[in-house]
């Protein structure tokens, strides 16, 4: 297993982590007695299937690069049923009558959680209290009181509906979304209570989900491929590892642009050597500084 992005498909039932584990275990049998570093690009909740990112090696360093870029997931929302947990697995809190909805009505209660918005994440999410995730209390029957977070949803439209049933609802947010709290309080503002019965993640930035039993490997130009690149001599790694800047010129643009509108990640410049990412580059004083090396290359 080399070091790397891969996209690989969760299905539906087991945890993120267990993704991880399976690819430790890959890792051990291809390089017995020597550990790999790895991790998930973002946790998807065991009732819900899709695109999981695997870091691998140096690439583990990118992870908190891959949470403002945009995700993109197709939800079904059962109307009538607010559960405690916010997907089919949870308990009942609230019911209520859904004879009243149509097309039109869910269509402008979506439109006030469109950009910028405040949202209390699920009581059983891996936000952590008091250096714990809130999901472990919940699970205990503690109470948890999170604070709202500032989420951003780029867009959203319902792609059928079933009603008074339920509705399919397809979105793409910033990292940090939950959907479960977006059905959840979409149901508080329409009186009926709704929770999620289904959740596929089909996207992250330019990478779509590859499919049951699929996994799509990633190096060099396809990773990060938002951000902007800086092509290394051996002079520039040189000056580089010793901690001193390099100009900035010549500077290529993104290989892939973000949805028009949507928030600047503030990604930094990829600084290839050799046809590896080596290097991410910050952008200081009119020129390029190093702010973290991928040894190896990625």
């Amino acid at each position: 297993m080399t070091p790397g992005l891969y996209l690989t498909h969760k299905p539906v039932g087991p945890t993120s982590f267990s993704v991880v584990r399976a690819f430790q275990e890959e890792a051990q049998a291809t390089r017995p007695g020597r550990r790999t570093a790895l991790v998930h690009g973002g946790t998807l909740d065991p009732f819900a299937e899709g695109l999981l990112l695997m870091l691998v090696g140096p690439a583990t360093h990118l992870f908190d690069l891959l949470h403002a870029v945009p995700k993109t997931y197709v939800a079904r929302v059962e109307w009538g049923t607010e559960m405690d947990t916010g997907d089919l697995h949870g308990r009942p809190v609230h019911q209520g009558d859904t004879g009243a909805l149509t097309p039109a009505l869910l269509d402008a209660a979506l439109e006030p959680f469109l950009g910028w918005t405040a949202q209390v994440p699920p009581a059983t999410s891996a936000k952590k209290v008091d250096g714990e995730p809130a999901y472990r209390k919940a699970h205990r029957g503690e109470a948890v009181d999170l604070p709202p977070s500032r989420v951003y949803l780029h867009a959203a439209r319902w792609r059928s509906h079933d009603l008074p049933r339920a509705s399919v609802l397809e979105l793409t947010c910033r990292g940090g979304y939950y959907v479960r709290s977006l059905a959840r309080d979409l149901g508080r503002k329409l009186g009926c209570g709704a929770h999620l019965s289904a959740l596929h993640r089909t996207a992250i930035g330019p990478w779509k989900d590859p499919g049951p039993g699929q996994r799509v490997e990633l190096h060099g130009h396809d990773v990060l491929p938002w951000a902007r690149v800086r092509e290394l001599t051996d002079q520039d790694v040189g000056a580089l590892r010793r901690d001193q800047s390099i100009p900035i010129a010549p500077l290529q643009p993104p290989g892939w642009r973000l949805p028009p509108g949507f928030p600047d990640p503030q990604a930094p410049v990829r600084g290839f050597h050799q046809g590896r990412l080596t290097f991410l580059l910050t952008e200081r004083d009119g020129a390029l500084w190093p702010e973290t090396e991928l040894r190896g290359g990625v």
